[in-house]
């Protein structure tokens, strides 16, 4: 299998004044190719911290970061964000949309940055978003969608360059318990079907039941690393 992203001895240290808080200790690990994953813990865990230093959000205090081939960890801020912008799709827990866009054109956004053009970027976002159950919605905004909803935009709109892998920050927190299952159900789908690699940081037992590995952490280190077979739902 092919890893996708790989850390070795990442570390991470906030610093106010004198005071220094550790928030990740010596983390080795790799994500593979077609990976449905958590990094699972509780609030405080590092679970966040890790996914945004893999993301290129922040930067780590000590340690290298590969994305697909890429050592993060020693680009510069420019090639960073090129890198963000073309391999890596993100989801957050409070969806991120524009308000003042429709669905169409929030999953377009990321595509126009890409220099994709008009026809075939239009082309693109009907497609994913599709894909997401959202057909015949294209044209809503985000304060006429529910939250699953909106969330499924966001993910049609990771999904929108086809990126190597798509990093999820607790994307359930903000989502009742049927739309959560639903979009549970719909990441499992595209991992399954479309080998979408996903990452998702989650303290939600509900997404830990249904993927394929979970990356249990703990005061900022990794405690448990386990495959498993996804679970499946009719």
């Amino acid at each position: 299998m092919t890893a996708i992203v790989s850390c070795r001895g990442v570390e991470r240290t906030y610093r106010q004044g004198s005071t220094e808080t550790p928030a990740l200790y010596d983390i080795d690990v790799d994500i593979q190719e077609g990976d449905f994953a958590t990094l699972a813990g509780p609030s405080g865990s590092g679970k966040t911290t890790l996914l945004n230093a893999i993301g290129g959000l922040e930067r780590p205090s000590k340690g290298k970061i590969v994305v697909d081939g890429e050592t993060t960890t020693e680009l510069g801020k420019n090639a960073l964000a090129n890198l963000r912008l073309h391999k890596i799709g993100f989801v957050f827990q409070s969806f991120n949309l524009m308000p003042v866009l429709s669905a169409a054109e929030n999953v377009e956004f990321t595509l126009a940055l890409l220099g994709v053009p008009t026809r075939e970027r239009r082309a693109r976002a009907c497609e994913v978003l599709g894909e997401v159950g959202l057909a015949g919605l294209e044209r809503r905004r985000p304060s006429k969608l529910s939250g699953g909803q909106q969330q499924r935009v966001a993910v049609a709109r990771a999904l929108g360059p086809k990126p190597k892998i798509v990093l999820a920050d607790e994307p359930t927190a903000s989502l009742d318990s049927k739309s959560a299952d639903s979009l549970i159900s719909l990441m499992a789908e595209l991992n399954e079907k479309r080998g979408v690699t996903f990452l998702i940081a989650t303290h939600d037992p509900r997404v830990m039941e249904r993927v394929k590995r979970n990356i249990v952490m703990k005061d900022g280190r990794i405690i448990s690393d386990e495959r498993r077979q996804a679970a499946t739902r009719v």
